[in-house]
């Protein structure tokens, strides 16, 4: 395994490189971005919610990338159908994140004065973003051949959600409309 790994970052980058490589990525200026998002959204009045649960979702995508790092082949040809549902997906992300704009964040942050978004996908869906880190915790590790990782992660992945879904969807509904 830790030879896999080592290929991964020291021969010439294959496709499932660049895929680990944009994973990393976007997921951390993503933290970025919901950091700035956070800390402003608290100084405006917003309170956390549901932050003894946050931990375990950092746990849990840490973890799904770390696993698909060391299992991967390199050399591992990507299933064209899965890589064009990870596109997809990944412009669902970027309409999802558009469409919420400064009230996004990875943590639950709200306040009753605080606006509800219904644009962009939220007029379909209730909670677009989750939507996304569904489809692309199973997407990608199919796409690379790994299934187990997909269902093992889908599987843990839809326990948290269970729980953070409904702690949101309380804090939303003393929004205003």
């Amino acid at each position: 395994m830790t030879d896999q790994l080592g290929a991964i970052f020291t021969s010439s980058p294959t496709l499932v490189t660049w895929v680990l490589v944009y994973i990393v990525v976007q997921r951390l200026g993503e933290l970025v971005h919901a950091n700035r998002n956070t800390r402003r959204l608290l100084s405006e009045g917003g309170r956390e919610h549901g932050a003894d649960h946050y931990q375990y979702f950092i746990f849990l995508h840490s973890a799904w990338i770390a696993i698909i790092a060391l299992l991967v082949d390199p050399q591992h040809g990507i299933h064209q159908a899965m890589l064009a549902l990870f596109v997809a997906t990944q412009l669902l992300r970027l309409w999802t994140l558009a469409s919420i704009g400064r009230w996004w964040t990875t943590r639950i942050i709200s306040a009753p004065h605080f606006d509800r978004v219904k644009r962009g996908p939220y007029r379909f869906i209730s909670h677009p973003n989750y939507l996304v880190v569904i489809l692309e915790i199973a997407i990608v590790p199919l796409m690379l051949g790994l299934p187990a990782v997909a269902l093992v992660f889908s599987i843990l992945n839809a326990i948290l959600l269970r729980h953070r879904i409904g702690v949101e969807n309380k804090v939303l509904s003393e929004r205003q409309s």
